[in-house]
């Protein structure tokens, strides 16, 4: 087993961050003005450029490596939080910022009726986002959510200035709760998706994932469904 430091691990790309791969680092150069000059506005620039230019589609696939595969996620430009993180934590590696994920069980208190629904709880298990060593210490930063789609749920966007945490808030403009954390989980140098789709097997009933995956499979990824025009719960 290959001993790595820390730098060298969360500066490496893998299988699934693959920010090796030439569209990521295209990315990158489109992005940031000068990467490497300063990486706290590489990393605000980078954040931005996820949270809104990848649509929030909590139906996005997830069982397997390749799903959460950061090139793959740019090029749908959809996915939901994993994903998002995933692709965000490959840009910033890309870029040379020591990057990393973590997972938090969280409870959406405004999530979809459909969502709800589907799901059989309003709780999301391994809830995923990104951290950037900037300045000395590690940075959260949760890109799942675009502008507009906080917009609509009536929720102030999440702003990341490099140097705080950003998560997601705790009620909406209306004071409402809205997100609330659970559970840690701890951080991870690459997607666990086999901790991932156990725990979720585990909370969502495993017939029900094997439900939603012989769903993608039999369609060919593509979930049908529009989060977008969902029926918003109060």
């Amino acid at each position: 087993m290959i001993d790595f430091t820390d730098d060298e691990m969360y500066l490496s790309p893998t299988a699934i961050i693959d920010s090796d791969h030439e569209d990521i680092q295209a990315y990158v150069r489109k992005t940031v003005a000068n990467p490497g000059s300063d990486p706290v506005s590489d990393a605000m620039a980078l954040y931005y450029a996820v949270r809104d230019g990848i649509w929030y589609d909590p139906y996005y696939p997830f069982y397997l490596p390749a799903h959460y595969r950061a090139s793959r996620v740019l090029k749908s430009g959809r996915g939901f939080c994993i994903s998002k993180a995933s692709l965000l934590c490959a840009l910033g590696r890309a870029c040379g910022i020591p990057s990393r994920l973590g997972f938090a069980t969280v409870r959406n208190h405004l999530a979809t009726r459909q969502l709800i629904e589907f799901m059989g709880t309003d709780q999301f298990v391994y809830h995923g986002f990104t951290e950037f060593c900037l300045e000395g210490r590690w940075v959260k930063a949760t890109p799942a959510f675009n502008a507009a789609l906080c917009e609509r749920h009536r929720v102030n966007p999440l702003e990341f200035n490099g140097r705080e945490d950003s998560i997601f808030h705790a009620y909406n403009m209306e004071n409402q709760k809205f997100m609330e954390y659970v559970a840690y989980h701890g951080i991870y140098a690459d997607v666990p998706v086999d901790v991932i789709v156990a725990a979720w097997k585990e909370t969502y009933g495993k017939d029900r994932v094997r439900k939603w995956m012989t769903a993608l499979e039999q369609s060919g990824g593509a979930s049908g469904r529009n989060f977008d025009k969902e029926d918003i719960v109060e």
